[in-house]
């Protein structure tokens, strides 16, 4: 009971106080709830009718949009490439078809008589606007045409005989006259996973390499010519070697400092191609630079104090950082995923060809030098060139940091 009698005590002292804070209140903070809850009741009425019409006035646009609206402006190219042949349909909207081919009713295609008057004139214009194979459209034979999509398409289908390349060109200007056209372009080769393309009027042709041993020597009479090009064609590397090279040493050495510079651009240039590693270009370019300044230092630095021979290590810790710069190159060239491996093997086969070109001329250069006249290369071929090596590297280093070079 006792418990009880404080309970009440304490709720009654409690009530007082709160009776006591309610008559201390003034009028006006009493009336301010009430003035709220009138204002939020006038802004809810307002708005309900301002909502109703902004959804009818969405509802008015979504209705209109079936009557006006135009199919996307893409078109179809389906190719199954097999020993014997290939085999395809081509799909295109009846609203492009249509003003080609002089109609100014697209529905009108949907007539078989019409479209059979005109199919002639189909083919002709499919076969002037796909350059595949080297004109194989010209020996293409046509089979069915029907009307798929809803009524809104036309598919013909076709078969070119004989046995394909093993590097297929392929190349499309469906409807030059709009410009945002483009074609969605799958070839199949003894896979139900496609390798696929998409091509507009601007496109430049894309090039599809087969599964087959032709298709793989193609990649390499692609792929091993451009790696040589591009070791050949870029300075920065053609310097890195050079300045490796500048303290000479057996054949056995110099195969180990270039073998090094292999094995490390082609750990990077793998992972940059299969994605898996991307750093930017302007991270990797004045790394390449400052790579050139650090192999024209060691040089001068041995030289001076006869010091360890680390060539070999720092060609595979730099070639690590070259294989990005080749990534990034053969990236605009274009890989193609179908023959992604003989494609990274063939392009890293022709950088290897071409520094070894380049070790056969330096290397046979200042061998003959150091025979003949050794102490000119000792005393100004060593530190002059090491000091051009240097003054290279750290002009591209500032170019490519400050300028964007």
């Amino acid at each position: 009971m006792a418990i009880a009698n404080i309970g009440t005590i304490r709720g009654e002292r409690g009530l007082r106080r709160r009776t006591r804070a309610e008559a201390n209140r003034s009028p006006d903070s009493r009336a301010r709830p009430l003035a709220i809850g009138a204002a939020r009741s006038e802004s809810t009425a307002w708005m309900g009718p301002f909502l109703l019409r902004c959804c009818a006035i969405l509802a008015a646009l979504f209705l209109a949009v079936p009557a006006s609206a135009h199919p996307v402006p893409f078109s179809y190219l389906d190719l199954e490439v097999h020993d014997s042949g290939v085999d395809g349909r081509i799909r295109a909207h009846l609203t492009d078809l249509a003003p080609v081919l002089g109609l100014s009713d697209p529905q009108a295609l949907l007539d078989p008589a019409v479209r059979n008057a005109h199919r002639a004139e189909i083919e002709r214009y499919f076969a002037a606007h796909i350059d595949f194979e080297n004109g194989g459209f010209a020996r293409a034979r046509w089979g069915a045409m029907t009307v798929v999509d809803a009524d809104e398409a036309i598919e013909l289908t076709f078969s070119i005989p004989g046995k394909p390349a093993g590097a297929l060109s392929i190349d499309t200007s469906m409807f030059p006259a709009d410009p945002n056209h483009q074609t969605f372009i799958n070839v199949y080769e003894d896979s139900d996973r496609p390798q696929q393309y998409i091509l507009s009027a601007d496109s430049d042709p894309v090039i599809y390499y087969r599964g087959t041993t032709a298709g793989a020597f193609a990649v390499m009479g692609t792929f091993i010519p451009s790696g040589v090009h591009h070791i050949m064609i870029g300075p920065d590397h053609i310097l890195f070697l050079i300045g490796l090279l500048l303290l000479g040493g057996s054949l056995r050495k110099l195969v180990t400092i270039v073998t090094s510079f292999t094995i490390g651009h082609s750990i990077t240039l793998t992972l940059a191609a299969l994605n898996i590693v991307n750093p930017p270009a302007w991270l990797i370019e004045p790394a390449i630079a400052l790579s050139i300044v650090v192999v024209g230092a060691d040089n001068l630095l041995q030289r001076k104090e006869k010091g360890r021979d680390l060539r070999a290590w720092v060609a595979g810790g730099f070639g690590l950082v070259h294989g990005f710069g080749f990534a990034n190159v053969l990236r605009e060239f274009g890989l193609p995923q179908e023959a992604l491996g003989w494609s990274l093997f063939s392009f890293n086969v022709g950088v290897e060809l071409g520094q070894l070109v380049i070790v056969l001329v330096v290397g046979l250069a200042l061998a003959l030098l150091r025979r003949r006249i050794p102490e000119v290369a000792d005393k100004w071929v060593v530190p002059g060139g090491s000091l051009v090596v240097i003054a290279a590297g750290a002009y591209w280093f500032v170019e490519r940091v400050f300028f964007g070079g």
